[in-house]
C-alpha cells in the first residue's frame, strides 16, 4: 500500500493496470455472462441501501471525502448509471458536479481550476459526471480547441503528456489530503451506442437527449479510443484507480460499479465517532434533566 492510499481498491478485472498495459481492444464492452436483469438489478438495489448506511458513516466521521469519477462516450449510461448507484444516499452529503464545455471565466484560468472547484469536503460524497479528463479526450481528438484557451505558445508535442502529469500530481495532492478518488470508464460498443442513439430519436420522451452532434463525433471514434487507451494509462494509480467497466448491458454496468462504491467505502473502516467519558457522563446528565422536564 502507498502512503498516499488509506484505503484499498476493490479487486475486479475491470481495474486498469497501473503499469501502462492497458489495451482498449483488448477491454470487453459485454458482461462475461448471460445476465439475469432481475437478479442484477435486486444485488444493485442492496448494494446501493449498503452505500447508504456508509456514507452516513461517512459524513459522522468527516475525515475523509470521496469522489468518484465517470468518463464514456455519448450514450455510454453515465447519468443512469449515476442515478441507480446513488439513489440511496442522503443529499446533505452528496454532490454531483457535470462538466461541459468550459466558460470563459473557466478559460481565464488553467484547465484543472474549475473541477478543484468542485471536489467534495470532508464528509461528502462527490461525484464527475465527466472532468478534467475532457482535456486530453475531447481537446486531444478536436486540438482545434485549444485555440480558444488563451494558452502561452502550446506544443503539441509536449502538451498531452504535459496534461497527464498534471492530473496525476493534481489526485495524487488531493489522495495525500483526504480524498479517496475512484474512476470509471464505462466503456460501450459502436454498435451499443447507435441502439441508444436510435432509441433517442425514436421514443419522444428521449429526445430530449439526443445531440445531433454525436452522430458526427462517431466518425472519429478510433481517435476516441486511442486517447482513452492513453488516457487511463497514463493515470491509473494506487491512489486513483480507473476501472474499464463492460457499459453495453446497463443492469451488469450499475451492478459492478455499485459493488465498486460500496467496497471502496467499506475499505475505509468507517466508524460512528465515538464520545470520550467526560461526554458520555454529560449526556447523561442531560438525559436525566428531560426525564424530569
Amino acid at each position: 500500500m502507498t502512503a498516499t492510499r488509506k484505503w484499498s481498491a476493490p479487486t475486479s478485472e475491470y481495474l486498469v493496470p497501473f503499469d501502462g498495459s492497458f489495451r482498449i481492444a483488448e477491454a470487453p464492452t459485454t458482461p462475461p455472462g448471460k445476465v439475469d436483469k432481475d437478479a442484477a438489478e435486486a444485488a444493485r438495489q442492496q448494494d446501493t441501501a449498503e452505500i447508504g448506511q456508509l456514507q452516513r458513516k461517512l459524513y459522522a466521521d468527516n475525515r475523509y471525502a470521496a469522489l468518484f469519477l465517470f468518463q464514456a462516450m455519448d450514450a455510454g449510461g453515465k447519468d443512469s448509471t449515476i442515478r441507480n448507484v446513488f439513489t440511496g444516499v442522503n443529499p446533505a452529503g452528496f454532490q454531483v458536479s457535470s462538466f461541459k464545455a468550459p466558460s470563459d471565466e473557466e478559460l481565464d484560468h488553467d484547465f484543472l481550476w474549475r473541477v478543484a472547484a468542485q471536489l467534495p469536503e470532508r464528509g461528502r460524497i462527490g461525484v464527475f459526471n465527466r472532468s478534467h479528463y475532457e482535456e486530453v479526450l475531447v481537446v486531444r481528438v478536436h486540438p482545434e480547441l485549444l485555440g480558444g484557451q488563451r494558452l502561452p505558445n502550446p506544443n503539441l508535442e509536449t502538451l498531452w503528456s504535459e496534461r497527464y502529469e498534471s492530473i496525476r500530481n493534481f489526485e495524487k495532492h488531493i489522495a495525500e489530503n483526504g480524498t479517496l478518488i475512484v474512476k470509471f470508464f464505462l466503456n460501450v460498443s459502436l454498435e451499443e451506442q447507435k441502439d441508444r442513439l436510435l432509441q433517442r430519436i425514436d421514443k419522444p420522451s428521449r429526445n430530449w437527449k439526443f445531440n445531433p452532434g454525436d452522430v458526427k463525433e462517431r466518425e472519429r471514434w478510433p481517435d476516441y479510443m486511442r486517447a482513452f487507451e492513453d488516457a487511463l494509462n497514463e493515470t491509473s494509480r494506487p491512489w486513483a484507480p480507473w476501472y474499464a467497466i463492460p457499459a453495453d448491458s446497463k443492469p451488469y454496468m450499475r451492478l459492478e460499479v455499485a459493488r465498486i462504491v460500496r467496497e471502496t467505502l467499506q475499505s475505509l473502516g468507517l466508524g460512528y465517532p465515538r464520545i470520550d467519558e467526560a461526554a458520555r457522563l454529560a449526556l447523561l446528565e442531560c438525559r436525566e434533566a428531560l426525564e424530569r422536564s
